[in-house]
This record gives C-alpha cells, sequence and structure tokens, in this order.
C-alpha cells in the first residue's frame, strides 16, 4: 500500500515539475497521430489519382507541376510535394530546365518540410532529364540529317538552349549525311567559346567524316549571330575547304528559337 502511494507522489511531483511522470501523455498524440494518418491518406489518394490520369489520359492529362510531383514522389513518399513542385516550376521556367538544372542549384531547394536535400532527390530528376536527351539522341544518330533536321534541331535545342555557358558542338556527318558523331569541342563563358579551326578539321580528319555542321548556343537566348561568330565560322570554313570537308551550316540555339547560317545566307 505504501509503495503504492510513494508512486503516485512521485508520478505527481513529475508532473508539477513539468517532468515526464509515469502516466502516458494525454489526447494531444492521439489527434497528432489520427491527423498523420489522415494526410497519409489523403496524399495516397491524390497520388494514386495521378497515377490513374497519367495512366489513362497520358502525359497531356497532367499539367507540367503534375508531372513533376510523380517524379517527386519516389524520393518523398510521405509528404505533400505539390507546393515544392509549383515553387520549381515557377522558379526555373519550365519543367525540361528543372529537370536539366545544375545539382548545386537544385540540391538544398526547399519549401517549408519538403527539400532535395539527398542527392537521391537531386539525382532522380537529372535522370529524368538525362533519359529525355538520350532517347532524342538515339532519335537522330546514324540517321540521314537531311531527313530529319527538325528532330536534329529539336535535340541540339534540348541539349544546349538552357546551358548557362556557351558551348561549341560538332556533328560529324559521312559520305551519306549521316549523323556518325555529336561532341561538345568547346565550353566557354557566359557569352565567348573559344573555337579553333584547326581542332574542328582535325577531329573531322579522325573520325573519317565527309561533313560537319557546327552548332553553339547563346545563353542569353538571342541567337542573332555575332560579329566574331560571323568570323569564326569563315576561318572554319577555310580550313574545311582545303581538305575537302563539307561545312553544312552553323546554327546557333537560343531560348525556344535558333538561327542558321545557311538560311541566313551566311555559309
Amino acid at each position: 500500500m505504501a509503495g503504492r502511494k510513494s508512486t503516485k507522489r512521485s508520478g505527481e511531483a513529475a508532473e508539477a515539475q513539468g517532468l515526464p511522470g509515469l502516466e502516458p501523455p494525454p489526447d494531444v498524440s492521439v489527434e497528432e497521430a489520427h491527423q498523420e494518418a489522415h494526410q497519409e491518406a489523403h496524399h495516397k489518394g491524390h497520388r494514386q489519382r495521378l497515377y490513374t490520369r497519367f495512366l489513362d489520359g497520358g502525359p497531356d492529362a497532367l499539367q507540367d507541376y503534375e508531372l513533376l510531383e510523380m517524379i517527386l514522389f519516389a524520393v518523398n513518399p510521405r509528404r505533400d510535394v505539390k507546393p515544392l513542385a509549383k515553387a520549381l516550376i515557377r522558379d526555373f521556367g519550365d519543367i525540361w530546365s528543372v529537370v536539366n538544372a545544375p545539382p548545386p542549384r537544385l540540391r538544398g531547394y526547399c519549401v517549408g518540410e519538403v527539400s532535395l536535400a539527398s542527392d537521391k532527390a537531386v539525382a532522380m530528376l537529372r535522370a529524368v532529364g538525362a533519359a529525355a536527351l538520350r532517347g532524342m539522341r538515339q532519335r537522330v544518330m546514324d540517321r540521314p540529317v537531311l531527313a530529319n533536321w527538325q528532330s536534329l534541331l529539336d535535340y541540339c535545342t534540348a541539349a544546349m538552349a538552357h546551358q548557362p555557358m556557351e558551348q561549341f558542338r560538332l556533328l560529324f556527318l559521312d559520305r551519306k549525311n549521316k549523323l556518325i558523331a555529336d561532341e561538345v569541342q568547346q565550353t566557354g563563358t557566359v557569352d565567348h567559346t573559344p573555337v579553333y579551326p584547326r581542332e574542328v578539321v582535325r577531329r573531322a580528319l579522325e573520325l573519317s567524316a565527309s561533313a560537319i555542321i557546327l552548332v553553339h548556343n547563346h545563353p542569353s537566348g538571342d541567337p542573332t549571330p555575332s560579329r566574331a561568330d560571323v568570323e569564326m565560322t569563315k576561318e572554319i570554313l577555310r580550313a574545311a575547304h582545303s581538305l575537302g570537308i563539307a561545312v553544312h551550316d552553323h546554327v546557333i540555339v537560343g531560348k525556344g528559337k535558333h538561327v542558321s547560317f545557311k538560311a541566313q545566307g551566311l555559309l
């Protein structure tokens, strides 16, 4: 009997001091558990509805942020990722820019309690962009360029339009104008890429290429050729023609548009 009283008194004393006593916490923990279960059921139902809409109606049945939500589900199994998906679309501009953003820009991106803090989350987004870009590349490799010109432009735009620095890309063609190699030769600054005509021609000879297409991007988004772009193209033309290598075009890629030197009469 005395032992029970002592236990009761010690519990009351602990409660009076704000310390955990011998009894479990009152109803608040039960209420929190119910709220958490309700939220989890809501999120699960929302996710299932997105899956169903996607499978029944295809990607066009979902908005961009909803497609992004589906990617983020895999790395955030319990939390609402809609605010994060919407914020990423808003800040990066579109879903393609999100899944191709540099890892340092993605890592640590946070909205409320949901973030891209882990390498797994960042890698998941980047893997989607890499898979899409690789699929576009496979559609143009080993195929006649002239018959697949729009696909080639789409690939170059996807690969380069959102790059933060200028890139100079070389597309090498065989005698049948099939694309046999696609290489980034140089990466420069936000408004300049050093290009060496001798290196361009040397690489074409190594690959036994009969023709080349020059491609570079303008991170500003405006694909208008600069005077330096025109002069550099002329130098490559002279070096290539002296060795019997044709230069089919020089394409400058911007954001949502491009300029063809051939179409502009600059070749």
